[in-house]
């Protein structure tokens, strides 16, 4: 089972909680530009892999080029059932989806059902956040980086992705 899903990656970041002593006002960066790029981004927990593409536009060409790089990653004479969201670059018939790949679509407004939203969360607690990006190659070579260190990780993609209804029945 893998699952997919995008997340913008940019300049226009979100602050997040860092800690500090009590009383205090720990100085974040800000930036107020708009340039981001987009991380296309599918684990498959039991496995402890994923495979990623930084792109700069989230359309029907980058899912295209998504699921090829999912498909060339899904084990050597297995067969991948991703589970992704309905976003319209997901659903169009002009996708050509790898023989080694069944698409399955999770019901509309449920990003709770998908795993890789929160790795997006721990992407951007650890790697990501209070970071100011001086241009686009920044913002790419940080989310390639970002992904790179978590499939490093394989306990990390495993323990965060795990959901025990989506491995009923499997060895």
């Amino acid at each position: 089972m893998w699952f997919q899903d995008e997340a913008r990656i940019g300049q226009k970041n979100g602050i997040v909680r860092q800690w500090a002593r009590r009383g205090t006002r720990p100085r974040q960066p800000a930036d107020q530009r708009y340039e981001s790029a987009y991380l296309f981004g599918a684990i498959c927990p039991a496995r402890g892999v994923g495979a990623a593409l930084a792109m700069p536009f989230a359309d029907t060409e980058a899912m295209q080029a998504h699921l090829d790089e999912i498909g060339r990653t899904v084990a050597k004479g297995a067969h991948a059932v991703l589970l992704l969201d309905r976003a319209g670059w997901h659903t169009t018939d002009k996708l050509r989806v790898p023989r080694n790949i069944t698409l399955i679509w999770l019901p509309s407004r449920s990003p709770e059902l998908n795993p890789v939203e929160n790795i997006w969360q721990y992407l951007r607690g650890n790697w990501l956040s209070n970071t100011v990006f001086e241009t686009y190659d920044d913002i790419i070579d940080a989310a390639c980086a970002a992904w790179n260190e978590l499939t490093a990780l394989p306990h990390v993609i495993t323990s965060i992705g795990l959901r025990d209804w989506a491995h009923i029945g499997q060895e």
